[in-house]
């Protein structure tokens, strides 16, 4: 049986925060919850962070949630049970329908996104792919903008297409070709902005217009962006994706992913993730929520040290092309720009007149990067998405992919940009 979220997309007081026992239709006793911290409308994001979806007065007067290892929640009587059943007692069942502190943090996310409700997952691919299969039925149809994350086109091109599914692909930001592509069939639009790894920005105000005019959803992968930058419910997107994995927990320590959008249209997902339980651990929900706390304050840093660096590498003789929304010279800086507070701490660029070992150099010699996947940690990462990422796929397929051998992607931490700039550029004389 699923448990509705706490999140609400105005003020973050809690429906309940006054109410008092009362009478259902049964007859039977409605048991408020306690009370959310109320904050004002126009608070701060790093107080929603550190407020947002916790109750005021915790378990045993503690400040930080506690962590709820139970997997079944017991009830004192029938009674009780049949409050719960009849939808007069919000609260626990059974650890994969959900559980205190997934509560807590999805109504947080939903609040940093300014979504009615928000699903969290045990990873982003976990709510990519539960979204997707809560959606769509054999002869329905997506069309995705070709720059993606290599692991969501997989599994709609390869997995997806075996249930009778239909992916279209089409140049990222082509919204005529996107058109084109839509037919009766067609259920959802998929995109990521920025994309990875080319960082290309999508105009999200036209992404969403577009759905809507077709009658189709949309589903933007904001996780490269975060809710800092953007917000691409504002812009009317349907679903936003993030693999919490990244800026969210932000201390590469744990995983998870979030879906956000209305609560009527996440009905659905929300049961089918019941079935498949592809829920995360109440631990790793202890630390999403902790790193919330702080995620203003590492994304300032994040974006500083990005802008930065993308700017020492744009200017550095021995870089060829620098991918990176923040620069003028980005093809869809503009788009970008107009739209988003800042541009992220991903980058990636190329090595002038480099094969793929002399690339490889390059990321050997950095000494405060560490050679890995991922990115939005604390600590600073770096990888050549060749040998990462693409190994295995043909040349042709890399070419068509715009994944060139000479490639590095680096994923700036919160390190101090003159450390990470001096680090580069004895990485860049080598």
């Amino acid at each position: 049986m699923s448990i509705e979220s706490d999140a609400n997309s105005g003020s973050q007081s809690s429906p309940n925060s006054s109410e008092t026992n009362s009478s259902a239709a049964d007859g039977s006793q409605v048991v408020p919850s306690p009370p959310l911290t109320e904050l004002q409308p126009e608070a701060g994001l790093s107080t929603r962070c550190v407020h947002s979806g916790e109750r005021r007065q915790k378990s045993e007067g503690s400040i930080t949630a506690p962590i709820f290892t139970a997997s079944t929640y017991t009830f004192d009587s029938t009674e009780s049970l049949m409050r719960f059943v009849n939808g007069n007692e919000q609260r626990e069942e059974y650890g994969r329908y959900g559980t205190p502190n997934e509560k807590s943090v999805e109504a947080k996310l939903a609040a940093l996104e300014g979504a009615e409700q928000a699903i969290l997952y045990s990873s982003g691919m976990a709510a990519i792919v539960g979204l997707l299969m809560s959606k769509l039925s054999s002869g329905d149809e997506i069309v995705f903008f070709d720059q993606c994350y290599h692991r969501s086109r997989e599994f709609c091109t390869k997995h997806l297409s075996r249930f009778g599914v239909v992916t279209r692909q089409v140049k990222t930001g082509d919204f005529d070709a996107m058109e084109a592509a839509i037919n009766r069939n067609t259920k959802m639009l998929v995109s990521e902005s920025p994309t990875n790894p080319h960082l290309t920005a999508v105009d999200l105000e036209r992404f969403a217009a577009v759905g809507k005019a077709n009658e189709v959803e949309t589903l933007i992968d904001a996780t490269l962006a975060t809710p800092y930058n953007i917000r691409p419910v504002d812009f009317g997107v349907d679903y936003v994706l993030h693999s919490a994995t990244k800026y969210l927990g932000g201390h590469n320590d744990l995983m998870a992913g979030v879906i956000c959008g209305r609560k009527e249209q996440l009905e659905s997902v929300r049961a089918l993730r019941g079935i498949l339980g592809s829920v995360n651990s109440s631990h790793n929900l202890y630390l999403l929520e902790r790193g919330l706390k702080t995620f203003e304050l590492r994304m300032q840093r994040h974006n500083e040290n990005g802008q930065r660096i993308a700017e020492f590498l744009d200017a550095h003789p021995r870089v060829e092309k620098v991918y990176y929304p923040g620069l003028k010279s980005h093809p869809s800086h503009e788009i970008a720009a107009s739209q988003m507070r800042g541009f992220g701490g991903l980058i990636t660029f190329t090595i002038k007149d480099a094969d793929w070992k002399q690339t490889a150099q390059v990321v050997d010699a950095a000494q405060i990067p560490r050679i890995a996947p991922s990115l939005g940690g604390v600590e600073s990462l770096i990888e050549q998405p060749l040998v990462m990422s693409y190994y295995h796929c043909t040349p042709a397929e890399r070419e068509q992919f715009g994944i060139a051998d000479n490639m590095i992607r680096m994923a700036c931490g919160i390190e101090n940009a003159e450390d990470l700039i001096a680090d580069l550029k004895q990485a860049l004389a080598t």
